[in-house]
């Protein structure tokens, strides 16, 4: 569309709407305190900042769950440090009953203790944290185990499942959190089952059978080592939560001073900015007003 204005008007005009669009721009940075509230604010770098706040948003989300991960892997290393302990009282049981002293009663006592401290080991291989067995693998909302003393069979069969879970470092490798009550407490090795190093000494003791007694008690060491390394393995877990939360931790500050690079405003500089636009405003309005005005009557004079 052609203008009527002449081009003196024109450009006044032009000015003062550069003028006035700039006074908002400042205003807005200096209420919002963002420099970019849209694309068209800064078209170059609108791919950088989502992108940044995509990856701020996945980091935080990752270090919720490394939270998580750490309190089940807490839970996991007190209830195979009781463990441990546990089983050192069944070596010591152990060795009580097989002396040349120890009488059919003795070792009948000595086997029911054997029996409490089975259920204790059942109990910790169905230890919950925030409503999770943490021993039953991706079954989580499943006991692992039931111990039954009064059956021929104490032990139930595993009813927990496989476990895949594992957390995740900033950079993307992960590493796995949790093992599973079968592979703790009732190993495929016979030579490393801690259920079957109990049951099979308490059998031998109500027995009072000397040889069993003496190869049950052998192999007790064996199982202890074993429960050990499982100790272990949640020791390390721990160890890699605490590295991988530190890493997200330094991450996120990474990208929370991106973000504020690529989107927050200068305060300081908007308010000048906006000191300025309204001066330059005013002068230009001022100036405005002195230019003279030519009408028909001055034609007529």
């Amino acid at each position: 569309m052609i203008s009527s204005l002449n081009p003196s008007t024109q450009r006044f005009l032009n000015a003062l709407n550069q003028i006035s669009e700039n006074l908002q721009q400042a205003q807005l940075q200096i209420s919002s305190g963002l420099k970019v509230s849209q694309v068209s604010d800064a078209p170059d770098s609108i791919s950088a900042l989502l992108q940044a706040r995509a990856s701020l948003s996945a980091a935080q989300q990752n270090q919720s769950n490394l939270g998580r991960f750490q309190a089940e892997a807490n839970g996991g290393e007190q209830a195979l440090q009781t463990a441990v302990q546990l089983f050192d009282q069944v070596q010591t049981l152990g060795a009580e009953g097989d002396t040349d002293t120890a009488t059919a009663s003795t070792r009948a006592d000595l086997a029911q203790q054997l029996g409490a401290i089975l259920q204790q080991m059942g109990n910790l291989a169905n230890t919950s944290v925030e409503g999770r067995y943490i021993f039953s693998g991706d079954s989580d909302q499943q006991a692992p185990y039931a111990i039954n003393l009064s059956s021929a069979t104490p032990v139930s069969a595993y009813m927990g499942s496989a476990s895949t879970r594992v957390a995740q470092y900033p950079d993307g490798n992960t590493f796995p959190v949790a093992l599973t009550a079968q592979t703790i407490f009732d190993s495929s090795n016979p030579a490393t089952n801690v259920f079957s190093a109990i049951t099979g000494l308490m059998t031998a003791l109500n027995s009072n059978n000397d040889t069993a007694i003496q190869t049950a008690v052998a192999g007790l060491g064996q199982v202890s080592a074993y429960l050990n390394t499982q100790l272990a393995f949640y020791g390390d877990v721990q160890d890699n939560i605490s590295q991988a939360t530190n890493d997200s931790q330094a991450l996120q500050t990474q990208l929370q001073t991106q973000i504020s690079n690529l989107q927050d405003a200068d305060v300081t500089s908007s308010i000048t900015q906006l000191t300025q636009d309204q001066t330059q405003e005013q002068a230009a309005l001022e100036s405005e007003a002195l230019v003279p005005r030519t009408t028909l009557f001055d034609y007529l004079r």
